[in-house]
């Protein structure tokens, strides 16, 4: 999926079309436009060798496409007359403007002072461009009428996920790249490279790409756009922004099929392999563990003094009292959901913490890591943690199998294998969410900065009980005195934050989701810039059910509905170190119980427990816990 566009308002019957002297019509125009030689029939014969030798899927990159003088005016009229939209979702973070198709229904005046950008779309989509195109590739007619095309602005923290581009008639992807300082050479480890990514058997994308892109100067890349086939992302970006002048300017978009009414028009088959955005939005359910047949599910929820004793070696006694577990059982009744904060013992807590961190700086993640942008393998190791994707759905590390002295890998493996499998967490469970859990899954995670994350899916079927862990360790603040440090994951810059989603309505684009939008009314050309005209400047993020950012020693319990989207958000490259978790999600049943306390004592005893939600404050906690 790459970024969506919203498109400009339909134009008023006055200004319907374009006058003719705005198009490039003659031949010798539209060579003027293009290096030299670029379009001989020679020339794109050559390509089409190397193009389709290409791996890991045919593409090609021209290192000059556009007349240098041409395209620095171009780079002019779109940093000094554009507006850009900043939009946000799962799977990307960039600065965008709107479809550049609507250019052709601007007011004269605003068209003026845009020259340089016209003439660039229209010797793009002209047909002598699409002729050279469909002799490198090797695709069918391409359209004319139907452009697709923006400028996008990538500054720190702007990325896009993997994904195969398979939306609609799009039938050849491209981007042409102007980055900034355009008299300097992009440095590779300021990120921003186009990532391709071989495939499986399965026609799934493998972890790690096998080829990398760095942005430079008129440099044009494009590919077709193949379902299971034509995977790639785009690196995050680690500087601009302020008064950085660095930027990962570009313009892309997508050459479509020949649209009805257009020689080679071919109605578009129904029986066709499905994108990366359809297999997100029809995810199969989560293989699940069923608990041992002995083990009986807890019909009415009665924890035993063993199980106590059993779930005191690992949780704060806070959440053991009779008392604190009816009031927070009472508050997920009415909200579906409970973030729980010092949740794990003080000793397993801090034991915790500073192993996860001590991973980190081995590992090269940590706040010392030499660059920003972390290697594809930084953190896997086949006896301690492996990558699980494939990355159109999910990329982070799980950990490994093998044993091992590591004392923290040790202490994730009794959570993940002894404490949230156990009868005893599933009893108590029960207790806390009034649901009964009949299967789980649970993994210990680790997103790693710059790398990791998963991608909203919505899996059919029953209700989950969603149980995570948020071992994700707080920024170290060095010197005196307490307080926490300017920059944390509470801010939300650096992601990593667990979030749920209503269900889509059946004809959503699933592309479309969660964007968000900002007006800027007050600049040239606001038509092209995504802005609109409704003056409706409601943020699209009010539809969010949940976010939690990540945080340590704090056990997050979420009853998600059928349908309801979940992922948690790429982890930047600018964290100080990993994201850590452990997971933990439950088929449950439903099962009502009679009432055999009277309702006032109830309600009397459940006002007891304070911002038990939120936990309980170190200093509000007895010294003999």
């Amino acid at each position: 999926m790459a970024p969506t566009r919203t498109r400009s308002p339909s134009p008023d019957a006055s200004n319907k079309r374009m006058k003719a002297d705005h198009t490039l019509s003659e031949e010798s125009n539209v060579d003027l436009c293009f290096t030299s030689g670029l379009l001989a029939n020679a020339n794109a014969l050559k390509l089409n060798g190397s193009y389709h030798q290409a791996l890991p899927y045919k593409y090609c990159v021209l290192d000059q496409l556009f007349d240098d003088e041409l395209l620095r005016k171009v780079k002019d009229e779109c940093v000094g007359e554009l507006s850009f939209t900043e939009k946000s979702t799962d799977i990307y973070r960039v600065h965008q403007t709107g479809d550049l198709a609507s250019l052709s229904y601007l007011p004269k005046e605003e068209l003026q002072l845009l020259p340089s950008l016209l003439r660039l779309r229209d010797a793009l989509y002209s047909p002598q461009f699409r002729s050279f195109l469909r002799t490198v590739t090797g695709c069918g007619p391409l359209s004319g009428s139907k452009q697709d095309m923006s400028v996008n602005s990538y500054k720190t923290g702007c990325h896009l996920l993997n994904h195969d581009d398979v939306i609609g008639s799009r039938c050849v992807s491209y981007i042409l790249y102007m980055p900034l300082p355009c008299d300097q050479k992009w440095d590779k480890a300021w990120g921003g490279a186009l990532e391709l990514y071989p495939v499986t058997e399965n026609n799934e994308p493998q972890s790690i790409p096998s080829r990398k892109i760095s942005p430079a100067w008129n440099q044009f890349i494009f590919f077709e756009v193949q379902p299971g086939r034509s995977f790639h992302s785009v690196e995050e970006v680690v500087v601009g922004g302020g008064s950085d002048p660095r930027d990962r300017l570009s313009i892309s978009g997508w050459f479509h099929k020949a649209q009805e009414g257009e020689e080679g028009y071919e109605p578009e088959l129904t029986d066709r392999k499905k994108s990366s955005l359809e297999q997100l939005s029809t995810a199969e359910p989560r293989p699940l563990t069923p608990y041992p047949i002995d083990d009986e599910p807890p019909i009415p929820p009665i924890i035993t003094e063993a199980q106590i004793s059993f779930l005191s070696d690992y949780l704060d006694q806070v959440y053991l009292s009779p008392k604190n577990i009816s009031m927070l059982a009472s508050r997920f009744a009415s909200e579906c959901s409970l973030e729980l904060h010092s949740f794990l013992r003080m000793d397993l807590a801090t034991q915790l913490e500073a192993g996860l961190r001590g991973l980190d700086t081995k590992d090269q993640l940590g706040t010392s890591r030499k660059q920003r942008i972390p290697s594809h393998t930084s953190g896997i190791s086949e006896s301690s943690w492996y990558c699980k994707g494939p990355p159109h759905k999910q990329r982070y590390c799980i950990i490994g199998e093998k044993e091992s002295s590591d004392e923290t890998h040790i202490l994730l493996r009794r959570l993940q294998d002894e404490l949230f499998p156990s009868a005893a967490f599933r009893t108590w469970l029960a207790l806390l969410s009034g649901v009964v859990p009949m299967q789980y899954a649970v993994e210990a995670r680790r997103f790693r900065p710059g790398l990791d994350y998963t991608l909203a899916t919505a899996e059919k079927g029953d209700s989950r009980l969603d149980v995570v862990l948020g071992l994700t360790p707080e920024v170290e603040v060095k010197g005196k005195g307490k307080g926490k440090a300017e920059a944390n994951w509470e801010s939300g810059e650096w992601g990593g934050w667990e979030c749920y989603l209503p269900a889509r309505e059946e004809d959503d684009d699933p592309a479309v989701y969660g964007s968000g939008r900002k007006k800027n009314p007050n600049h040239a050309a606001d038509a092209i810039n995504g802005d609109g005209t409704d003056g409706d400047s409601e943020d699209e993020d009010d539809s969010t059910l949940l976010t939690v950012q990540p945080g340590f020693n704090r056990l997050l319990v979420v009853l998600r509905d059928p349908d309801v989207l979940h992922f948690v958000k790429y982890v930047s490259a600018m964290a100080p170190g990993s994201r850590w978790d452990i997971c933990g999600e439950w088929e449950v049943g439903q099962v009502e119980v009679e009432e055999e306390e009277d309702e006032d004592e109830a309600v009397a005893e459940n006002g007891e427990l304070e911002c038990a939600s939120e936990g309980i404050e170190d200093d509000e906690r007895s010294d003999d816990e």
